[in-house]
């Protein structure tokens, strides 16, 4: 039985994962459930049949237990786990291989295919009417079923032949219609339908036919970075916030799939795909592709099918780590944007392997070129480049020549001395809050603490209660009145009395977000 028409995995592909197995001390089989979508792994199921017992053999020869099985196969085939609970055991093997020796039962494997395509039905008018030149007659027919010739109309609309297929979902929202009226003229014999496969639709933006300008510095950068891809295998484009990389990054990819290669852009979070994936396709359209773990398993099927086939639908690929195990049959270009990024980094559980080093190895098998873009670069790339190792394009100019933002310090420790603080606000950061606030702007205050303070403690002994489990400080929630462990999700009352000396003197210590937000309305109502 011939289960595939084409592999599932390429050559480069089984490379790359012997690679990551050998490089990060992964067993091959994580690698693969890691890489594969889990409706293009196989599985089967083993089901048990009754044969009719060889001549001169008697059910009274059965021991109980085979006869137990033998009797409960008279209806259906029994899996594995359906025999187990029958005779109330666990191993049931031994049995059941005894029994096919005997030849008292079969045993089969049952294949499962997890992939479920997308089906999406659609009408046309019958193919009597349309080669037998009878569309005159079938108004005449529907003269007295307003509603019927209403979605009839609609068929022909844009089709005057009405033999187009046309989307039976849209022609029931464009005429207000229902799926009852559609059926009755199916049934009379007027309209046709099919279900047609289609892939999910991701995300759905439109392509933009507007000209993309590059700056001067962008079109040096660009330029540099050709030069240097045609020395170097690997290059790192250091552009500061805002100086347009992405335009630059565009313009390569531009020219790769004008070579019919494939592109892999690889982010290091999936919040930030959506934008990304926008600015993609307003450029290049339908030929930009998502793939990442928040996608079901049947849209992540399609999309490596796709690439796989080295279908169109998907030169552009965008996605967060995961998406090095695609199998990709032209690759040309990896951009690795953000590359300083920890998220690339997998921990848990295997492969833990680091997507940013890992692209550079894919791309050495595919004969691929890298760009490695950042405005504050790894320590390790930073290196690689300055030896020499990857080139090195900087861009240190703002598109459209916008001034960077400024940034203020404020001693602190000096501001509580004089008493210049009001809660955990210094009076530089009030008056800068006000004016943004009279300018009408908005106002981004970052703190990297949950809650209301990291730290509950006991004034009399010092005692701060921490997680039973992971040995660190419990974070205090005002809104709950609870104590939380970040890391395991312990949480506790918020206690009366200390827990080590029974004293009540207990205080917060440290700042967490919703202290800062409960100052923020007592200093800025309604702000």
């Amino acid at each position: 039985m011939v289960l595939d028409d084409t592999p599932t995995a390429t050559p480069e592909q089984l490379q790359f994962w012997n690679w990551l197995s050998k490089y990060y001390h992964s067993r091959m089989g994580d690698i693969l459930r890691a890489a594969v979508p889990t409706t293009l792994l196989l599985e089967s199921e083993t089901l048990v049949v009754k044969k009719q017992l060889p001549d001169g053999i008697e059910e009274s020869v059965l021991s109980d237990d085979e006869f137990l099985v033998y009797e409960a196969l008279d209806t259906k085939a029994l899996s594995i786990n359906d025999i187990s609970k029958i005779l109330n055991r666990k191993n049931v093997l031994g049995l059941l291989q005894g029994m096919f020796l005997k030849e008292y039962v079969d045993i089969h494997q049952k294949l499962a295919e997890k992939y479920i395509p997308k089906k999406v039905r659609y009408i046309r008018v019958a193919s009597k009417f349309i080669e037998n030149d009878e569309l005159r007659n079938l108004f005449e027919l529907l003269k007295h079923a307003p509603k019927q010739k209403e979605v009839m109309l609609s068929v022909f609309e844009g089709n005057p032949t009405g033999e187009s297929w046309k989307n039976a979902l849209h022609l029931i929202k464009q005429t207000g219609s229902n799926s009852t009226v559609l059926r009755a003229l199916i049934t009379k014999g007027y309209l046709e339908e099919t279900h047609l496969q289609e892939d999910r639709v991701l995300y759905t933006f439109d392509k933009s036919d507007k000209e993309y300008l590059l700056s001067p510095g962008q079109k040096i950068a660009l330029e540099s970075i050709k030069e240097e891809l045609v020395r170097k295998e690997v290059v790192l484009f250091q552009g500061i916030t805002g100086s347009g990389k992405t335009e630059v990054y565009m313009e390569l990819i531009a020219e790769v799939l004008a070579k019919g290669d494939q592109v892999l852009y690889l982010l290091p979070e999936i919040a930030l795909t959506p934008q990304m994936v926008q600015r993609l396709q307003e450029r290049f359209g339908k030929r930009v592709a998502v793939y990442h773990s928040k996608f079901s398993i049947h849209e992540r099927t399609e999309v490596w099918q796709n690439i796989l086939s080295n279908n169109e639908n998907a030169g552009v690929v965008v996605g967060a780590r995961s998406s090095l195990f695609l199998p990709f049959k032209k690759l040309g270009l990896i951009v690795v944007d953000e590359e300083h990024e920890v998220s690339y980094k997998q921990f848990d559980p295997s492969p833990r392997y680091h997507a940013r080093d890992s692209s550079i190895v894919l791309a050495s098998l595919h004969n691929a070129k890298v760009i490695l873009g950042s405005a504050t670069p790894s320590i390790e790339t930073s290196f690689n480049s300055t030896t020499g190792k990857y080139g090195w394009v900087k861009l240190n100019e703002r598109y459209g020549g916008v001034a960077l933002p400024e940034i203020a310090t404020v001693d602190l420790k000096e501001a509580y001395r004089k008493k210049q603080m009001k809660g955990v606000f210094s009076r530089t950061l009030l008056e800068e809050i006000s004016n943004a606030l009279k300018e009408d702007k908005q106002i981004i205050l970052f703190q990297n603490r949950r809650g209301y303070a990291p730290v509950h403690e006991c004034i009399d002994c010092g005692h701060m209660p921490q997680c039973n489990q992971c040995d660190v400080t419990l974070t205090y929630h005002q809104y709950s009145e609870k104590l939380k462990c970040h890391y395991c999700g312990y949480q506790v009352p918020k206690p009366t009395q200390c827990h080590a000396c029974g004293m009540t003197n207990l205080a917060t210590k440290g700042v967490g977000t919703q202290q800062i937000q409960e100052q923020v309305e007592q200093f800025f109502p309604g702000g």
